[in-house]
C-alpha cells in the first residue's frame, strides 16, 4: 500500500524513492509486524481469556503439560493479522506470487481453525478428523500448484542444494510435487507445536533465511552469478518473509516459556503452508528439508514411531513421538528442549546459507 501511494512520488520529493528497495520494504514489514504483536498482544491475550477460548491437554501426553489446560489460544489468529497488515502496507500490492502466498496461509488457516474450534467446543484434544484434514489441506495446495503451472514464466524444473547441474523437469507432476511440500511443511510445523515457543523459534529462523532466498531469486543478476533459479517477481516475497518473521518474533515474546497464549492449529498450519508456498515459488523446495530441519526431524520421529509400532508388533522407538517429548520423558526441562532445538534451527539455517556458495 505505501509502495503504490508513496513511490510515484519520488519524482517530486526524491526521499520516496526509497520505497523502491525491497530491502527497505522488508525491513519496515518486520518491524512494523514485530510491533504489531508487540503492542495488541496482551490486548489479544485478555480477549482470549474472556472469552474462555483455551488449550485443550491431550489425556497421554505428558504430565508436565496438564498444567498448561486453559491457557488461551488460536494465537495464530493474531499472528496472521499481523502478518496481513504489514505485507499489505508495505508489498507491491500488483504481485502475483505475494497474494497466491497469502491465498494458501488463509486457506491452511481456515482449517486449522477450524480444528481448532472443534476441540474447544468439544473440550477434547480430537478436532477435525485426520482425513478431512488431510483433503481440505491437499485441496488448497492442489489450486496453488496448479495456478504455478499454469503461468507462463513459472519453472517446473527442481533445483538441488550442492547440485548445480541436477534439475529434473517434473513438467504437470509439479502439481503433486507442490501439493507434497506445502502439505508436508504445514504438518510438520504442527507436530513441532508442542512445547513453549518450540514451533515459533524456527519459523523466525526459516523466515528468515527464505527472505533473504527470496530477495536473491529475484534478482537477476545475483540469482545468475549465485547459479539458483530466477525468478521475476520473487523479490516481493521477501517482503512477506519479513512480514511471517517480524509476526513470530512478537508472538515469541508472549509464547515463550512459561507460555502466555498458544498459537493453535490456526498458527502452526497456516505457517507451515506458508514457508512451502514460499518454497515453490521462489525454486528452493528441497532447501526447505535443510531450512526446516527441526519440523522435518518432529515429522520424521512420528512416521518412524508409527511404523516401527506397527511393524514390530507394539515397539517404539523413541520414549514418545513427536521428538520433542522424548527427550521430555528422558528428565530434560522443557526450555532446555526448546532452545537446543532453537540452536539446532540456527545451525540448519546457516548450512541453508552455506549452499549460495557450495554447488
Amino acid at each position: 500500500m505505501l509502495y503504490s501511494l508513496l513511490f510515484p512520488l519520488h519524482e517530486m520529493f526524491s526521499a520516496f524513492n526509497v520505497f523502491r528497495y525491497i530491502t527497505f520494504r522488508s525491513i519496515g514489514a518486520i518491524v512494523t509486524a514485530f510491533l504489531f504483536v508487540l503492542i495488541l498482544g496482551p490486548l489479544f491475550i485478555r480477549t482470549m481469556q474472556k472469552f474462555q477460548i483455551g488449550q485443550v491437554i491431550r489425556d497421554d501426553g505428558p504430565e508436565t503439560h496438564f498444567s498448561k489446560e486453559g491457557v488461551p489460544t488460536m494465537g495464530g489468529l493474531f499472528i496472521l493479522a499481523a502478518i496481513l497488515f504489514s505485507t499489505l502496507l508495505w508489498v507491491d500490492l500488483t504481485n502475483r506470487f505475494v497474494w497466491l502466498i497469502l491465498g494458501v496461509t488463509l486457506w491452511f488457516a481456515a482449517v486449522g481453525a477450524y480444528d481448532d474450534y472443534r476441540k474447544i467446543k468439544k473440550q477434547d484434544s480430537h478436532g477435525l478428523s485426520a482425513r478431512g484434514k488431510m483433503l481440505l489441506q491437499i485441496a488448497g495446495a492442489g489450486v496453488a500448484g496448479l495456478i504455478l503451472v499454469n503461468l507462463q514464466t513459472f519453472d517446473s524444473h527442481l533445483s538441488f542444494p550442492f547440485l548445480k547441474n541436477v534439475n529434473p523437469d517434473l513438467s504437470w507432476g509439479y502439481v503433486f510435487f507442490a501439493i507434497l511440500v506445502i502439505v508436508g511443511a504445514s504438518n510438520a510445523v504442527n507436530l513441532t507445536d508442542g512445547l513453549d515457543g518450540l514451533a515459533t523459534g524456527p519459523t523466525v529462523v526459516s523466515s528468515a533465511v527464505y527472505l533473504l532466498f527470496s530477495y536473491l531469486a529475484g534478482h537477476a543478476v545475483l540469482a545468475s552469478y549465485l547459479q539458483i533459479s530466477f525468478v521475476q517477481g520473487a523479490g516481493e516475497v521477501a517482503v512477506f518473509c519479513g512480514a511471517m518473521m517480524g509476526s513470530t518474533l512478537g508472538f515469541l515474546w508472549f509464547n515463550a516459556f512459561p507460555a502466555q497464549i498458544f498459537m493453535g492449529d490456526v498458527g502452526s498450519l497456516s505457517l507451515g503452508a506458508a514457508l512451502g508456498s514460499v518454497a515453490v515459488i521462489i525454486k528452493q523446495e528441497i532447501l526447505l528439508v535443510i531450512v526446516g530441519g527441526v519440523f522435518v526431524m518432529e515429522a520424521l520421529s512420528v512416521i518412524l514411531q508409527v511404523g516401527f509400532f506397527k511393524m514390530s508388533g507394539g515397539k517404539r522407538i523413541f520414549l514418545m513421538a513427536p521428538f520433542h517429548h522424548h527427550f521430555e520423558k528422558k528428565g530434560w526441562e522443557e526450555p532446555k528442549v526448546v532452545v537446543r532445538f532453537w540452536i539446532v534451527s540456527i545451525i540448519m539455517g546457516l548450512t541453508a546459507l552455506a549452499t549460495l556458495k557450495l554447488r
